[in-house]
């Protein structure tokens, strides 16, 4: 078999899976009003995998999955492309920093002008909480102008503990803000950003603006300090989004299957695939574990970030009503873990290839 035809046959295979596994990354809770029948899941799973077509339907979709990584880790070593392709991603590293801003800022503008705490089933008044539609609207709109990033990013972190230690503890569903968050305290604002607009002009030498805003010099003091916890950038990240989709695949699916049975019934998407309904909610919870653990991993982890984002587009179209906003905190950072790959403490990096170097995932410096 020639390097394009097995190509070809490793993009039918992962197509496939793809098909087979939407759509899955969906919040139960953003598209639900009410809670399912309480269900015991060990249970629910056992008489779902039963039924002998549920079986072999669930395994021989699990096989092609494993059939089409296995091709594609034996031609790999031939496909030019994937080389260029990691080669081009390493030069989209300086905009990282702006990806994960624009992927809060505008969820978070989004959270303070409809009143909600980071996941839209924690709502609150705006016209009783000012302060708290204030807080989100401002930390939005700073993270999207990039100003202050490091600060600003910090209180968000700070604002989203609080939430989960006093308010309630279900704005774990928004967990991606958390990584997100954490990146750009490392990072900082990036290009473009007022900050880095603004060291600019602070820094130049006679610069009125410079006399009056000694503040921006700091953010040279950062990035340096900042440094070596570049590298981790990547790890966090794909970290983070892994611990998301295995909490959506574990415990809004797979550990309440009723509300996801609820799911299914709204958007009657066993006419899109017919097959029993169960058998949807296992299999999309099992897809989101795998799609996560191999996240955490580190491995495959350009792959598993490229078929979670094409897991995000089909659920938005798929699920008509499912908040639009909430989810592009997810979009921005599948984005960038596929732009940075695995970074340090991976499974890609331990017993991987390369393309480039160890350095390959690094956020470069401003």
């Amino acid at each position: 078999m020639s390097a394009r035809s097995r190509s070809a046959v490793a993009a039918a295979l992962a197509l496939l899976a793809t098909l087979v596994a939407r759509p899955a990354a969906a919040h139960v809770d953003y598209v639900t009003e009410e809670s399912g029948d309480s269900l015991d899941a060990v249970a629910f799973v056992a008489d779902v995998l039963s039924e002998p077509f549920n079986a072999a339907l669930f395994a021989g979709s699990g096989l092609v999955a494993l059939a089409g990584l296995a091709v594609y880790l034996w031609v790999r070593p031939t496909i030019v492309d994937v080389v260029v392709l990691r080669e081009t991603l390493v030069g989209y590293g300086d905009l990282v920093p702006w990806m994960l801003r624009l992927a809060v800022g505008l969820p978070l503008v989004g959270a303070g002008f409809q009143g909600y705490l980071f996941a839209p089933t924690l709502s609150f008044d705006p016209g009783a909480s000012p302060l708290l539609r204030v807080l989100f609207i401002g930390l939005g709109f700073f993270l999207l102008f990039g100003l202050v990033t490091r600060i600003v990013s910090a209180v968000g972190l700070a604002t989203y503990a609080w939430v989960f230690l006093t308010v309630d503890s279900s704005v774990f569903l928004a967990v991606e803000y958390v990584p997100v968050l954490a990146a750009l305290v490392i990072l900082g604002g990036g290009r473009p950003s007022a900050d880095d607009m603004l060291l600019e002009v602070a820094s130049t030498p006679g610069s009125y603006y410079g006399r009056v805003d000694p503040v921006h010099h700091l953010k040279a003091f950062l990035d340096e300090s900042t440094a070596p916890l570049r590298r981790y950038v990547p790890t966090v990240l794909r970290v983070g989004m892994g611990v998301s989709f295995v909490y959506l695949g574990l415990i809004q699916k797979l550990a309440d299957p009723g509300s996801a049975l609820l799911v299914v019934e709204k958007y009657d998407l066993t006419a899109v695939v017919p097959v029993d309904a169960g058998l949807w909610v296992v299999g999309a919870g099992v897809t989101e574990v795998a799609v996560g653990l191999a996240l955490v991993a580190g491995f495959f982890t350009r792959g598993a970030a490229a078929l979670s984002f094409v897991l995000f587009t089909t659920t938005l179209f798929g699920l008509p009503d499912d908040p639009v906003l909430a989810h592009v905190a997810l979009f921005g950072i599948a984005s960038a873990v596929f732009t940075l790959g695995s970074g340090p403490l991976s499974f890609d990096r331990w017993f991987g290839r390369p393309a480039l170097d160890d350095d390959e995932s690094a956020v470069p410096a401003d």
